[in-house]
């Protein structure tokens, strides 16, 4: 990273202060700011290339556009950290997604200059259109502006937004294509292609380039750009336009990095007062060599020395679950050809390149796209396939409707694996997998697993596979306990029955997942003050142990529930209403997460502030 020293950054406190800059100082300025990012996530983890490839995207914005009054939404948000260090927020960059600190997306309670929150993929259009609407019911003149990129104009509600706000010609909305190529893999689907055509079109590029370059310094030429859009499209590209058919103006393309070209394209677009979309060509990464190496890793690289782009790696060896996951999907597959593998555009995140490498025309990255790859799975099951479908925990909630009309109803063999359930981290309220087991479990005919390390992982993952029902495994981000399981054979495990991994005769412990281990090392504490403690790895949510649980709760006097997930619905509450419904009188303590969102901050504090780390187990043993 050549360094540059900061002259603009210490100065700039507000988008106030960003227009009293020339047009001539905003590239250095930029190039300061990306410097900041950089030199900030080295030694403080988060998405670093999106944001890296929009600096500019935000910089013009907020010197057009007289923000907070005039809206801006960002999607997906984690492209929005220079955004955030222009609206009054560079000091506290330091602090992005530690506890405490500011988030790594936006966030309305945190800034009036954070108009909508976006942790999730393709909100921005119907977020946006939403507040033009408002703007003339209350009579207002703002500007609404929806940056999407990252793939998520890919996604079904862009469309669904896109398809309304350009049914109206009075509709002031403004939609920028961040189009960079990439998700946090590499974007996939028809739509790219379409962009990829679009973008190189080298006729239409050389006159639309001509009128935008007019345009900027004559502003008269704006009606002729007008009156002359749609027969150029439509000239000169092999089909007509297809933003332009949804009713969209279409502008573009331009490139996203001369931030002096693209203050004059959008002070251009500001007086065009109907839906409009301006197509903007950018790199991930932009600005920092090292991230040309793999894109995908330095989506969100953790630590890394700024100057060499050298990754600072863990010393842990053991096993991520994920990983487990993708060569265990890998194994499955050569055992059984109808086994295949969907993931909505993380093959990398879920680690399903594994099987993708050996197996490509197996494997389907469908986009940023939850609910299309829910019932594309139940589409391959009903067709004699048995798909495994990897999603986030906190995506497959946009995927709800899926699961139960598409999937469960017709009792289709679709295994639903859902990474990162439970707290995730400095990623926040947006990315916990919080609510899984109480979603997943008010569902017929669907199993909700839980293993505890990386061998039930494995072992679930072959159950599914001979269950012939809508199956569910869900585990956390991370890394495993370092239990064997590379090289053992696989072992059907019997559905709804749980595992004793340690007695006791005081009080028992229900463990959900991988708080099992905690747990255990609870029990060796509590032995210690005089108190005995059983602990059981429940295994599955759903169908509970019933004998088990009943057995136990009538030998034991008390009984501590824990899950990485929230309470409300929970398999907690799940074991008391057993309990309950047999009449069988027993204290039992619910360890989880309250009716709440959680922030963002390190698992580990998190945990402490909802009260299941290992203290509060033990409190909830011995008081």
């Amino acid at each position: 990273m050549t360094k540059i020293e900061y002259k603009y950054l210490y100065n700039i406190n507000s988008p106030a202060d960003l227009r009293k800059l020339s047009l001539d100082e905003l590239p250095r300025y930029c190039d300061e700011v990306r410097q900041y990012i950089i030199k900030q996530c080295a030694i403080n983890p988060g998405h670093l290339a999106s944001s890296l490839g929009a600096v500019e995207i935000a910089v013009a914005l907020h010197y057009v556009y007289d923000t907070p009054e005039d809206k801006l939404i960002w999607d997906v948000g984690h492209q929005a950290y220079a955004h955030k260090i222009i609206t009054g927020r560079r000091d506290a960059f330091t602090t992005n997604r530690r506890l405490g600190g500011i988030s790594g997306f936006p966030r309305m309670a945190e800034s009036e200059y954070d108009a909508f929150g976006a942790g999730h993929s393709s909100v921005s259009v119907s977020a946006a259109l939403g507040m033009a609407k408002a703007a003339k019911l209350q009579g207002k003149e703002f500007k609404t502006v929806a940056v999407i990129g990252d793939g998520s104009i890919a996604g079904g509600l862009a469309f669904e937004g896109l398809n309304n706000a350009g049914s109206d010609k009075n509709n002031d909305i403004l939609v920028i294509l961040n189009d960079n190529n990439m998700s946090i893999d590499k974007s996939q689907g028809a739509l790219n292609n379409y962009l990829l055509r679009l973008s190189t079109s080298s006729r239409y590029n050389r006159l639309k380039q001509g009128l935008w370059s007019a345009l900027s310094r004559t502003p008269r030429l704006l009606n002729l750009c007008r009156k002359a859009g749609n027969a150029v499209k439509h000239g000169l590209l092999q089909n007509s336009n297809l933003f332009e058919s949804l009713g969209f103006r279409y502008f573009g393309r331009v490139d996203g990095h001369n931030v002096q070209r693209l203050v004059r394209t959008l002070q251009a677009l500001k007086g065009i007062n109907s839906p409009k979309l301006l197509h903007i060509i950018t790199e991930k990464g932009h600005g920092y060599a090292p991230t040309r190496e793999n894109l995908s890793v330095w989506h969100a690289p953790g630590c890394f020395n700024p100057e060499t782009g050298e990754r600072i790696k863990s010393a842990s060896k053991a096993t991520r679950l994920q990983d487990v996951f993708g060569q265990t999907l890998l194994d499955l597959a050569k055992m059984d050809k109808r086994v295949v593998g969907v993931t909505p555009a993380m093959p990398s995140g879920c680690s399903m390149n594994i099987m993708m490498a050996e197996m490509p025309d197996r494997c389907f990255d469908v986009g940023i796209a939850e609910g299309h790859a829910v019932t594309f799975s139940a589409g391959l099951a009903a067709a004699g396939q048995v798909p495994f479908c990897n999603i986030y925990s906190t995506f497959m909630q946009r995927a709800y409707d899926n699961i139960i009309h598409d999937v469960a109803l017709q009792n289709l063999p679709v295994v639903f694996c859902l990474d990162r359930g439970g707290l995730v981290g400095e990623d926040g309220a947006t990315h916990h997998g919080a609510f899984d087991i109480a979603y997943l479990s008010c569902i017929p005919n669907i199993t909700v697993a839980t293993p505890s390390d990386e061998w039930e992982l494995r072992n679930m993952m072959f159950t599914a596979l001979q269950s012939d029902a809508p199956f569910a495994i869900r585990y956390p981000r991370g890394t495993g306990r370092g239990t064997e399981w590379r090289n053992m054979p696989f072992e059907a495990i019997e559905v709804g029955k749980a595992r004793k991994v340690r007695d006791g005769e005081d009080v028992a412990i229900f463990a959900f997942g991988t708080l099992c281990a905690d747990a255990e090392k609870v029990a060796e504490q509590a032995k210690l003050i005089g108190v005995s403690v059983a602990v059981y790895d429940m295994r599955f949510a759903k169908p509970l142990d019933e004998q088990t649980i009943l057995e136990v709760a009538r030998k034991f006097r008390r009984i501590v529930t824990v899950e990485d997930g929230i309470l409300r619905g929970g398999a907690g509450e799940a074991v008391v209403k057993l309990l309950n419904d047999n009449k069988v009188e027993v204290p039992v303590k619910c360890l989880g997460i309250d009716d709440k969102f959680v922030e963002h901050g390190t698992v580990a504090e998190l945990r402490n502030l909802c009260g299941y780390d290992m203290d509060a187990i033990l409190h909830a043993v011995v008081e």
